[in-house]
Order: structure tokens, then C-alpha cells, then sequence
């Protein structure tokens, strides 16, 4: 959708809305392979219309969508700005797929152009998807690269590995998230940074609760019958007053609920992917429901403690970004799950007053034990194994957080060792295991 944005935003920016008579969509790779089941199809008519993830409202999403079916006519750049957009005859099946194809940045790759009435070619860019909503424009790398180095220059703590991080933490006595928060607030106030996390952990929120409200089965073709508001009644029943001896049934509740409101097409946040945004939501769960003092808590203390846990995930993310990737597209589930569950992992113990070196333990634990998760999703649907693969990755972040909380923080494996070596494991695994729906449980299970 954010590519698909861009080029609409172009065609208006560079004045070719009104000679545009057609398009031409070609969707490569990995994208091809699963895009009916990811929705990446419908998200790129969506971005054409010039609509973008963060504002459109699902209800929007259900109302355009069944306008484009029932019309075959897409609104080409109508919500880029006032003025804008033109009516043309498109639709999805329009779009041309080459699944085995495999663009030379990235696997998730997409071209796209716009052609006159003589088919003279207008505008045309080639956009890849590299993980977690961010998207890289070909020919832009160097700009981009650029930028980068300049934001990350005006940091005051500047990290790429575990091991800088570790180190700056150690010379100035600030915590994992009190570097992150200190870097973020080159580009944002502190009041900003602490709006802009609760609203994230706001849209979580949401999510989750939108999801309980739903039932039946979620779409797709595979007839998966929604667990979430059934789970979430019972429970209700049986733990009236949120006894800790539940906590593991609302770990797994929370994380269902959010990646079934993904399998759905709803709202959800990346964290760092939308296959994997089920996990943070439900170990941030727990840490706020059940960490030592929890019910006795005010807002503002709930607060600071969602804040510190998001902090703390975010600086640990980054290390898999500059290090490995978080795209199953490219190293398989390992990068999306692993990376979550790692995150996750480390924020809590971060919440659990674990020491910086105890959280960086609790990071390389979580994603040591996901090592080698292949990614195979059924019908390329992210609903099997995805939607239960959150719940139990969501228990291995709070496992490997009490773990590292029972150490002194000591261990044989550093965190970069570890995201180096899922790095590795992800180039030497078979593309078949790496969100193509060409192996595993892809192939091994029949579609019904």
C-alpha cells in the first residue's frame, strides 16, 4: 500500500493523472507467491486510490474494496489530495504476477507504470517491500542510505550491534531504553516520543479488542474458525479477578486476537512485522497485568512501564535491521517471529528490573530457541501455522526473560552472535521455507 501511495502521489506531483488512460502492475517474488493470502493485491489497489495504512479506517478498507468488485473501477489517486482522481477500468486480476521471478534487491519486489492512450509510458518506478512496512524506491538507495547516516549521526549514542549499545549503556549508567530514548529525542521531544508510544500501544489496544468482537471464520478460503471471542468469554468466567495462575490463557488470547484481526485485513501494528504483531502486544500483556506490583499501578506508572517496554524492543529491533533482516520473505519466520520474540523478550526484562546485561541475555535467548523457523503459511494465508505461532513465540519471550532474570547475566552466546547467525541460517535456507508457500506445511497440508 505504501508503494502503490507513492507512485499515485507521483503521477499528482509530476502532472500525469490527466493523460494516465491505464496501468501496469507487475508483482514478483515472494509478493507474487503469497499475495492473494497476504492481501497484497487489494493493498496495492488501495495505495493506487492513494490511500496509506495509517489512515485508512477498516471500515474504509470493506467499503472501497467492494466498490472496486462490484465496479471493476479503480479511483486512481483520489485520496492522494483535494482535486485529485480519475476513474479508470482496473481491477486485481489486472495485475500481472510472476511468482517465480525474482527481482535482484529483494524477493518482495513490484513494478509499476502508468501508460497513456497510445501506451507511451508516463511515470514507472520498481518498489521492494523489505519487511515491517518499510519499502525501498530502486535508484533511490544512495539518497537513502545517505539520509540514514546523516540521522544517525546527529545521535548521541549511535548503535548497530549489541555490543556498542551494551557499551554506551555501560559508559553513561543509562538503561537500554534510556539510549533509545535519548537517540529518538534528536528528531522529537520527550513529550512527543511518549504520545507517539502509547499510541502505538493504543492501536494494539484496539486491535485486540476488535478482534474479540468479531466471530465466525476469517476469510481467505481456508475456513479457520475465529478462537479469539469464544477463548475470551470463557476466560472471563473462569478468571473473574485475573488470578496469575491464567496469565499463560491470556498470553495466548491476546496474541491470537491481534494476528486474527491480521488474518482479517484489520488494523495492527508492525512489530516488527504484521506476521509476527501478535507478540509484543501479549508479553506487554503481561508485564502490565502481572509483573510484581501490577494491579497497584496508576495510569501514568502503566504508562512509564509501556513506554520503557517499547523503548527497550524498539533498540533491540534495530539490531536485527542493521544486522539480519525482519522479512520471512528473506530469511524465513526466524526474522519476523524470532525478531518479535526477541523484542519482546528484552522489554520485559527490562519491566522485570533486569539489569542491561540481563536484557540483552533475555533478547539472545529468545531468538537462539527460534532459530531456523521456517515460514510456510498454508494457501499463503497468514493464518497456519501464523496465528498460533505468535502465542507460543509470546511464552518464549517470557521464558527467556525469567531465564536471563535467574542468571547474572553471563552467557556463551551474545546477542550479535546470534543475529549474525540467524542472518546465515536465512541465506542458507531453501526459498521454499521462505514465505512462498512452495514448502512444508504449504504443501504437506491440503487447502479444504
Amino acid at each position: 500500500m505504501r508503494a502503490a501511495h507513492a507512485f499515485a502521489a507521483k503521477l499528482v506531483r509530476e502532472e500525469h493523472l490527466a493523460n494516465t488512460a491505464t496501468l501496469r502492475v507487475d508483482v514478483y517474488g515472494s509478493l507474487a507467491a503469497t499475495g492473494r493470502g497476504h492481501g497484497t493485491f487489494t493493498a496495492i489497489m488501495l495505495g493506487l486510490e492513494g490511500y496509506e495504512p495509517e489512515a485508512i479506517l477498516p471500515e474504509e478498507v470493506d467499503s472501497r474494496l467492494e466498490d472496486m468488485a462490484a465496479t471493476g473501477k479503480l479511483q486512481l489517486c483520489k485520496a492522494v489530495g483535494e482535486g485529485a482522481g480519475k476513474e479508470l477500468d482496473y481491477k486485481v486480476e489486472d495485475m500481472i504476477q510472476h511468482p517465480l521471478t525474482i527481482l535482484p534487491r529483494h524477493t518482495n519486489g513490484m513494478k509499476m507504470a502508468a501508460l497513456d492512450s497510445d501506451g507511451n509510458v508516463l511515470a514507472e518506478d520498481t518498489y521492494y517491500s523489505v519487511g515491517g512496512g518499510f519499502i525501498v524506491r530502486e535508484g533511490a538507495e544512495e539518497k537513502l542510505a545517505a539520509n540514514l547516516e546523516e540521522a544517525v549521526s546527529a545521535q548521541p549514542y549511535p548503535f548497530t550491534t549489541a555490543a556498542k549499545l551494551l557499551e554506551h549503556c555501560a559508559e553513561t549508567g543509562l538503561s537500554i531504553a534510556g539510549v533509545m530514548a535519548a537517540n529518538e529525542e534528536v528528531y522529537r521531544s520527550k513529550e512527543e516520543i511518549r504520545e507517539g508510544l502509547l499510541h502505538i500501544w493504543q492501536v494494539m489496544e484496539d486491535c485486540k479488542n476488535a478482534s474479540l468482537e468479531r466471530e465466525g471464520v476469517l476469510p481467505g478460503g481456508l475456513k479457520v474458525r475465529r478462537r479469539a471471542p469464544e477463548w475470551h468469554k470463557r476466560l472471563a468466567k473462569e478468571d473473574k479477578d485475573r488470578d496469575p495462575v491464567f496469565w499463560q490463557e491470556w498470553v495466548n488470547l491476546v496474541a491470537l486476537a491481534v494476528n486474527e484481526e491480521n488474518a482479517s485485513g484489520g488494523r495492527v501494528v508492525t512489530a516488527p512485522t504484521n506476521g509476527a504483531a501478535g507478540i509484543i502486544p501479549a508479553v506487554m500483556f503481561y508485564a502490565t497485568h502481572y509483573a510484581p506490583g501490577a494491579k497497584y499501578w496508576n495510569q501514568e506508572e502503566r504508562e512509564d512501564v509501556i513506554v520503557r517496554f517499547m523503548l527497550t524492543a524498539a533498540a533491540i529491533g534495530v539490531l536485527y535491521k542493521e544486522q539480519a533482516s525482519i522479512s520471512g520473505a528473506e530469511v524465513g519466520c526466524q526474522g519476523e517471529v524470532g525478531s518479535a520474540s526477541s523484542m519482546a523478550a528484552g522489554g520485559l526484562a527490562e519491566i522485570l528490573g533486569g539489569t542491561v546485561d540481563q536484557v540483552e541475555n533475555a533478547a539472545e535467548i529468545a531468538m537462539e530457541h527460534n532459530l531456523g523457523l521456517t515460514c510456510d503459511p498454508i494457501g499463503g494465508l497468514v493464518q497456519i501455522p501464523c496465528i498460533e505461532r505468535n502465542a507460543i513465540a509470546a511464552s518464549k519471550a517470557i521464558n527467556a526473560a525469567k531465564m536471563a532474570l535467574m542468571g547474572d547475566g553471563q552467557h556463551h552466546v551474545t546477542l550479535d552472535e546470534v543475529i549474525i547467525t540467524m542472518r546465515e541460517t536465512g541465506k542458507d535456507m531453501s526459498d521454499k521455507y521462505k514465505e512462498t508457500a512452495m514448502g512444508g506445511l504449504a504443501v504437506n497440508v491440503i487447502e479444504c
